[in-house]
Formats: C-alpha cells, structure tokens, sequence
C-alpha cells in the first residue's frame, strides 16, 4: 500500500501571526522562517498522530483488494471518497460508482467496503482511492490540543534554532507535547 498527499492543505492550523504573539515577536524579520516551522510542525503532528488537520486530499494504492473485503483509509478523519479507480490487467481504468462501495467515517481508520470484487488487476496498484480528509478549511475547525501541538512545537524550535541546524531537526521534542497529541495517535492491537 502507499499512501501519498495529491492536495496539500490551503492554509495552515496556525496562523503566522498566532505564532507570533505566542512568541512575542513584532518585528517581521523571519515571517518566512517561522512560516517554515509551521508548516513544519503541523506535518509532524499529522504524520505522528494520522490525522489530516486541514482539508487535503490523499491517494491510497493497493494491488489487491484485501481478503476481507475492507481497506483502512490511513488519515482521519475522512471526509468523502472523491473517487475509486480499478485498473485491469491491460491497465484500462473503470471507475467505481458510490453505489458500488460503502463508506464507513466512523471508523478510525475510516474504512471503504466493497461487495462484488473486482476482475484480474494489473499487477501493481491495480486499486487507487483518493479521498479528502481533514477536520475543516479553517484552522478554526481542528481541535484546540492539535493547534496547541503545533504553536508548543513551532515555540520549542524557534527556541533552539541556534543550537542545531534545520537539517538536524526536529532534535528534542517540548515537555509537554506527548500529551497534547495522545488522544489522537492511532492506537493498534
């Protein structure tokens, strides 16, 4: 399976000025910098906890549709299915329509089921999914903890910019910041 971003978020959870009265700057001499460690940051967060903060498209290819039926859409939470497509053996392309699978959202990873399995698949990603996923378009719309991940974070590396270069980072990680993701990381059994 790989899962990769098609649509990157339109704007960021936090803005660059919450950053900056976070860290008590009013000089705009490193906006670009700090832009950066936004960016930054909330990809961290999505990537340790598996959600999309903002709204952002993904692709999920597989080369076979699983034994049982079900695939785990790996970002949550999952917003709609903005298309199915099933490659044959030759490479021709059928979409499938939204009658022909069921969406569950409820579900953390969402979930997209399928009844009638498909024919030969070509032999690698013969399945795409693109789907939309993340909490809003706003950062008004992600939850509190996540923005507050993601200013801790953005602060603690501002902080120590000097101390290491940006390719060594992220370096350390603030006190505190474990908890304020815990109750979005993926869990598995």
């Amino acid at each position: 399976m790989t899962l990769l971003r098609t649509v990157d978020p339109a704007v960021e959870p936090v803005s660059l000025n919450e950053i900056k009265r976070h860290l008590r700057i009013a000089h705009d001499s490193e906006d670009d910098f700090l832009t950066s460690l936004i960016r930054a940051a909330r990809e961290d967060v999505e990537r340790t906890t598996g959600v999309a903060m903002i709204n952002q498209n993904w692709r999920l290819a597989f080369d076979r549709w699983p034994d049982y039926g079900c695939v785990p859409l790996m970002r949550h939470p999952v917003r709609a299915v903005l298309s199915a497509t099933i490659f044959g053996d030759r490479g021709e392309a059928s979409v499938l329509g939204p009658a022909d699978y069921q969406l569950d959202t409820l579900s953390r990873p969402a979930r997209l089921h399928i009844e009638r399995r498909p024919g030969p698949l070509r032999a690698m990603n013969g399945i795409e999914i693109d789907f939309c996923a993340g909490f809003g378009e706003a950062g008004t719309d992600v939850p509190d903890l996540l923005k507050r991940a993601v200013t801790v974070l953005v602060a603690h590396w501002y902080e120590f910019r000097a101390a290491y270069g940006t390719a060594d980072q992220p370096v350390s990680y603030p006190a505190g910041y474990d908890r304020l993701i815990a109750g979005y990381r993926d869990r598995r059994l």
